[in-house]
């Protein structure tokens, strides 16, 4: 019977423990309901900005974090992090959270930013804007939400619920239950990135005759993105839909200057700016080196400069202007083919938009004004209406945003409107230049619009050996000439700007439960220990009670037994 065979399993026990504790105990943990890999979880998480722009720190200047985890809505966060998702957090919260002395927090971002709606678009435009014009000491980090990241939220809003219990002993019972994690980031403190190089690069294509005697005419975009964490800052339409455009129309230009009918008496000029989204860093260091060295300049007799910045999206173009050219000028002829090429299009609008600079502003508003500071004509191609749109700096900025039809109707506007100016072309009855086997090609801006987005283009990821660097280098290779890299470090004595490492880290999440889960499961083994010395001291009388249990137990005799006997 079950006595005894529950009698030869004791007697296992009672002869060799230790063999039976490795045998039973990974049977007990194999057939456990509790998953020991589920009590840590690993996860790459993505710092707030930091750098200096003029000797003023933005963004977040601490990265240790070390501490329990708190949902938002927590009443006590000193020395918590935070955990909160994008919905949940405002700038304001942000703000209590560090005179509280929070550790940290890890805000949760939508996997698809183009699934988000027009009220959550806005909301985290806001707190974009805040979080980077600030300089905060609070840790920030940023993660995309998943399943993972998820049920580790619910069971951090769970852990929190206990603190609004309605009675002690219900939030005793919901403290132990509940689950708590431990949020570490490995890695040290981040650190100023003191000889980090800013890269440049330019092209030209000489025009028909006297290269020195010939005007020319800088075609400028910078090639960096700009967000709230440098490694979620794609920058599909800014700039990546203004670089897509530039090595469109050098490749366009470049075959028409290989034709000798087609050489206009023209310098064109080609650029990609680097550190744009600091205040245009790379253009005003390109400029001074130019202007510095009057022998050699590229820009001794420039009619203008062509900035281009975000043309991948809407139904209008906008030129904008520290001061509007002058009537007859080469800007003003600009200005008119781009009007009249416009006007073709009926679902299309164009204006010019003028705009004083303001150097009392810590930021400048459109590139071209690096130039019009030194007095050179400079104008700034657009769909922005206004330098304060905050999707400019955003890291919703991806892919999903860029239209590739709006992006080739724009550049092939911009193509006719530069030819017709180069080639003296009237705009009354003129055929288009390129059409036919010199067309702007779609499928071409598409695939580098794809490549630009399909990694963070943060100024302080594209360094010299940047992949995108390369590319772009060796790109403008195949269709100008005289393609160099310009280099250059900000000024230790005095720099201009200064970026920091530690853009993305690898975060910890372990599995922890609170001091009352302690308390529990102290008492829990105490009356465990004390029922099994109970046991072993009066084992004797147990197991002769047992026995007697037993013995009372008559077992019943069947009819053919009885049989038997009387037989």
């Amino acid at each position: 019977m079950w006595f005894d065979e529950a009698g030869e399993v004791m007697e296992i026990f009672r002869g060799i423990s230790p063999l039976s504790l490795l045998v039973f105990l990974p049977l007990c943990i194999l057939i456990s309901p509790i998953c020991p890999a589920s009590a840590a979880h690993e996860f790459t998480v993505y710092r707030l900005q930091q750098y200096d722009l003029q000797g003023s720190p933005y963004g977040c200047s601490n990265a240790l974090l070390n501490v329990e985890a708190r949902p938002v809505e927590a009443a006590s966060v000193t020395r918590r992090c935070i955990v909160a998702k994008l919905a949940e957090i405002t700038s304001q919260r942000v703000r209590e959270l560090a005179l509280q002395n929070a550790g940290g927090l890890l805000v949760l971002l939508p996997e698809n930013m183009s699934s988000l709606d027009s009220a959550s678009k806005e909301h985290l435009l806001d707190l974009e804007s805040d979080l980077v014009s600030d300089d905060t000491q609070l840790p920030v980090y940023f993660v995309h939400e998943s399943d993972e990241m998820t049920s580790m939220y619910q069971d951090i809003k769970h852990a929190g619920s206990s603190e609004d219990a309605d009675s002690a002993a219900q939030a005793l019972v919901s403290a132990a239950y509940a689950n708590g994690f431990q949020l570490v980031v490995n890695g040290g403190q981040s650190k100023a990135l003191n000889d980090f190089q800013v890269v440049n690069i330019q092209g030209k294509l000489a025009g028909y005759g006297v290269e020195d005697q010939l005007p020319t005419i800088a075609i400028v975009a910078h090639y960096d993105a700009h967000g709230v964490a440098p490694s979620l800052s794609f920058g599909a339409d800014s700039n990546g839909s203004g670089v897509a455009a530039l090595l469109e129309l050098a490749r366009l230009f470049s075959k028409l200057y290989t034709n000798s009918r087609t050489h206009a008496k023209f310098n064109l000029l080609f650029l990609l700016s680097g550190a744009g989204k600091y205040n245009y860093q790379g253009t005003k260091r390109w400029i001074e080196d130019q202007l510095d060295n009057a022998e050699s300049s590229l820009l001794t007799d420039v009619s203008y400069v062509l900035c281009l910045d975000s043309l991948g999206q809407g139904d209008s173009l906008h030129l904008h202007v520290s001061k509007p050219p002058k009537l007859g000028s080469p800007g003003d002829a600009l200005l008119k083919s781009l009007e009249q090429l416009v006007q073709e299009h009926s679902d299309m609008e164009f204006s010019m938009l003028h705009k004083k600079i303001n150097l009392a502003e810590d930021f400048l508003a459109w590139e071209h004004e690096r130039f019009s500071i030194r007095r050179l004509h400079a104008f700034t191609l657009s769909h922005f209406s206004s330098y304060k749109d905050q999707t400019r700096k955003t890291v919703m900025d991806t892919r999903a945003g860029v239209d590739d039809d709006v992006l080739s109707r724009n550049v092939h506007i911009l193509a006719e409107a530069l030819a017709r100016h180069i080639f003296n072309l009237q705009p009354a009855g003129s055929s288009q230049v390129f059409s036919e086997g010199l067309q702007v090609e779609k499928a071409s801006l598409s695939a580098w619009v794809d490549y630009l987005s399909s990694e963070p283009r943060s100024a302080q990821l594209l360094g010299k050996d940047s992949a995108v660097v390369t590319t772009l280098t060796q790109t403008l290779q195949r269709h100008l000439k005289d393609v160099r890299t310009v280099t250059f470090m900000a000024d230790k004595r005095d720099p201009d700007f200064l970026f920091y490492d530690g853009t993305s880290y690898t975060m910890n999440a372990y599995n922890v439960k609170p001091a009352v889960f302690d308390l529990f499961l102290a008492l829990g083994i105490a009356a465990y220990l004390g029922l099994m010395f109970l046991f072993a001291q009066n084992f004797g009388s147990i197991y002769t009670l047992l026995r007697n249990i037993k013995g009372s137990i008559k077992p019943k005799h069947t009819n053919g037994t009885t049989k038997s006997k009387h037989a």
